[in-house]
């Protein structure tokens, strides 16, 4: 290891995650448990991939976004969950600087991503609802590619600049993460140095990234529920509610869990409750995600079944 009074170079080489659970038998629990629900998130947002490509019938704006969608969950299991069970396999809870950085690098770009994948799909739901004339137009397949570059490009964005900004803080005292991988306000409580800009830049990056999104995404809902108000038949407000129910569901799982995240004041503070959100984020939510999309959609389970 080394150290350079005055440089921002970190003195530490490597992290412990102190993972989830201590008990022996209960990190055996654990292994099973989260094996299994890696095998059914990857399994099932597969299979609503493989649909999507394969049916004709699903080549559309929606499901475009929703495939993306499906390949984000995939990539955001897989960045947390097998390092995990690796961990827990072989009872070394270490992971090197460089690999802690990258982990988390990946993780805000999926999830980056997803938050702004799942606006444009939101924005999809309100030309499909209150613009329904113009809709093949509005939502042609060069306006779905350019929604889904700019996704990506500002979610690279916020990752390396969280990555970049974590990169010039010292690390030169204790080195246990209380997480069962690496993120930012775990790494915080590690500084030696001053963090306050960074919690700064997390919290004003969070706004931006969540307050715009949950703008756009709200102003469409209200835009679509009165138009969805003035169809006079039961029937017709079903049919219309039902087509963006289920992006709804996933939009208040998705939301609910970042917000509590990285936008709550004192989030540089762990604790346990951390850990059970960071399940929910990482598990819980790409797992049901596929759930939610095949239980409310019959050309899914159509192409599924």
């Amino acid at each position: 290891m080394e150290s350079e009074a005055g440089t921002n170079r970190t003195a530490l080489t490597e992290f412990i995650l102190l993972g989830l659970v201590e008990s022996e038998k209960l990190q055996s629990l654990v292994f099973v448990l989260f094996l299994f629900a890696y095998m059914v998130t990857v399994g099932g947002n597969l299979s609503i991939l493989a649909a999507i490509l394969v049916e004709p019938k699903l080549h559309t704006p929606m499901y475009f976004f929703l495939g993306n969608l499906s390949v984000l969950d995939v990539g955001c299991i897989t960045v947390t969950v097998p390092p995990m069970l690796g961990h827990l396999l072989s009872h070394k809870r270490t992971i090197s600087y460089d690999a802690c950085l990258s982990q988390l690098f990946f993780f805000h770009l999926l999830g980056g991503t997803d938050c702004f994948l799942l606006t444009a799909m939101a924005y999809d739901c309100f030309l499909a609802i209150c613009q329904p004339l113009t809709y093949s137009i509005r939502m042609s397949q060069e306006v779905q590619r350019l929604l889904g570059a700019v996704s990506w490009a500002c979610a690279f964005t916020n990752a390396l600049t969280h990555t970049t900004a974590l990169s010039t803080l010292n690390f030169c005292g204790p080195n246990e993460v209380n997480h069962f991988y690496c993120d930012v306000p775990q790494l915080f409580q590690l500084s030696c140095s001053s963090t306050q800009l960074n919690e700064l830049l997390l919290f004003a990056v969070g706004f931006i990234m969540a307050g715009t999104p949950v703008v756009l995404i709200i102003t469409s809902y209200i835009h679509m529920a009165a138009a969805v108000l003035q169809i006079s038949s039961v029937e017709g407000r079903k049919k219309a509610f039902s087509t963006c129910g289920s992006h709804l569901t996933v939009v208040c799982l998705f939301y609910g869990t970042g917000i509590f995240n990285y936008m709550r004041p004192g989030s540089e503070e762990v604790s346990d409750k951390d850990k059970g959100v960071g399940v929910f984020s990482t598990v819980i939510n790409p797992m049901l995600n596929p759930l939610i999309y095949s239980l409310r959609n019959p050309d899914v389970q159509g192409a599924l079944w």
